[in-house]
């Protein structure tokens, strides 16, 4: 994880390749903290999401899954701390996707409020298919977005959509070649760190709604994915995919 300033801009880089920025505890503290940060320092008017080596997140680390399983602390896995930030940020929040956004860097895009994507975006939000209910308020958010249809597309199938799909839906704002992409979408979030703070906050916040419906679900999300997290099927999915990782 890297976490740079760039001027008024707090950048916030999903920085594992190797395993396709799949997030572990630490990062997920990392992130957390500088959403803190953004809102404590007056000099931050934007924070911008982007990943390294042509991805954005492959989703939560399994071995983080697998060490909270063990521990039986599901409901401290900081990725739920995460969560609940994204959700009371008062900072605008801007994401840059390439490659892979998987679970939480699917469900991550829900509360941005400007993003972009190369081409090359590939989302998915495969909670059920691991044995997991959705979290991110995904369960609100995304049916109000695209429609109870979709949704279930997206949540119960866990069907992926591409860039392309992103956009026709306004889940993404635009696509960009992937050599502006980072540019593109840091000059967006410099132009929203200019704007009139309290107005900008103030409307941003009437958009969103009612944040303690938001921040509810995702307690009540959060409750029953910390139950899944102990069930037969997910521990089975989960075997099934370490033993799949595992080289031959």
């Amino acid at each position: 994880m890297k976490i740079e300033r760039e001027g008024s801009v707090l950048s916030i880089i999903f920085d594992r390749p190797e395993k396709k920025n799949a997030l572990t505890r630490a990062m997920y503290m990392a992130a957390t903290r500088a959403l803190a940060q953004a809102d404590q320092d007056e000099d931050i008017g934007a924070v911008l999401f982007s990943g390294a080596g042509g991805f954005f997140t492959a989703g939560n680390d399994i071995g983080d899954f697998l060490l909270a399983e063990a521990k039986g602390e599901p409901d401290d896995f900081p990725a739920f701390a995460f969560i609940r930030a994204l959700a009371a940020c008062e900072t605008p929040l801007v994401a840059a996707i390439e490659g892979v956004a998987i679970g939480i860097g699917a469900t991550l895009i829900l509360h941005c409020d400007l993003v972009y994507a190369a081409p090359s975006a590939a989302f998915r939000m495969p909670f059920i298919d691991l044995g997991l209910v959705p979290e991110a308020a995904a369960t609100l958010l995304l049916p109000r977005r695209v429609g109870m249809a979709k949704a279930a597309e997206f949540l119960l199938l866990g069907e992926p959509f591409d860039a392309q799909e992103a956009l026709r839906l306004g889940l993404v704002n635009e696509m960009i070649a992937p050599k502006d992409l980072k540019d593109f979408a840091l000059e967006r979030a410099r132009c929203l760190a200019h704007k009139p703070r309290a107005a900008l906050v103030a409307s941003r916040r009437l958009m969103r709604g009612d944040r303690r419906e938001i921040l509810e679900r995702i307690d009540e999300e959060g409750r029953l994915f910390g139950l899944a997290l102990q069930s037969r099927e997910a521990r089975a999915a989960f075997a099934a995919f370490v033993s799949r990782s595992k080289p031959p």
